[in-house]
């Protein structure tokens, strides 16, 4: 990834506001579902979204994480290259069955329905600064789960990065983290 690339955080929101799709009823009635698959096939948009996001986080924060946490599974597709911006681990936090060793496990809330996210215990080292990802920021129920995995290793969250957050869905209140998001619908 270009370490030099400047972008224009509104050049970028437009790009990605005329690049995601709106699916109405998926997956279920009265649900607008924001797709992200035609941003991930965009190399350029790509590259210029992480670039902004990185640049959220350091001037919000003034530093840049020590590791990278990515929530499965869209949270792999900007996380992974987010820690390769500074050189730092990439964590995966997955779902259940997906991980061996010893693990934490978390239960949260989603729209949906119900889930668990799982970390192994020493994925962090205690005091670490930890940035989480994940592509949607809703409910705030993944994101919550995934802060909490966070403490368990005693590791520190410093914040949340997400390309989209849905505001009507009141997640941004149940983080107490800085939170940077790219789009909001």
């Amino acid at each position: 990834m270009s370490q030099s690339l400047t972008t224009d955080i509104h050049s970028v929101r437009v790009e990605l506001e005329q690049t995601v799709k709106s699916i109405p009823d998926f997956p279920e009635t009265g649900v607008i579902f924001r797709d992200l698959s035609p941003v991930w096939q965009n190399a350029s948009l790509c590259e210029k979204s992480i670039v902004e996001l990185a640049s959220m986080v350091e001037l919000d924060s003034g530093f840049a994480p020590d590791a990278v946490v990515g929530v499965e599974s869209r949270g792999f597709i900007f996380g992974m290259p987010l820690a390769l911006h500074w050189n730092v681990p990439f964590v995966p936090f997955r779902k259940p069955g997906k991980l061996p060793g010893t693990l934490f496990t978390e239960s949260y809330q989603l729209e949906y329905g119900t889930a668990e996210l799982q970390c192994q215990v020493d994925c962090l080292k205690p005091g670490m600064k930890v940035l989480i990802h994940d592509d949607v920021l809703a409910t705030g129920g993944t994101a919550l789960a995934a802060n909490k995995l966070v403490e368990l290793t005693g590791a520190e969250t410093m914040g949340f990065a997400f390309v989209i957050e849905l505001p009507q869905l009141q997640g941004r209140g149940r983080l107490d983290s800085s939170i940077h998001s790219l789009l909001t619908y």
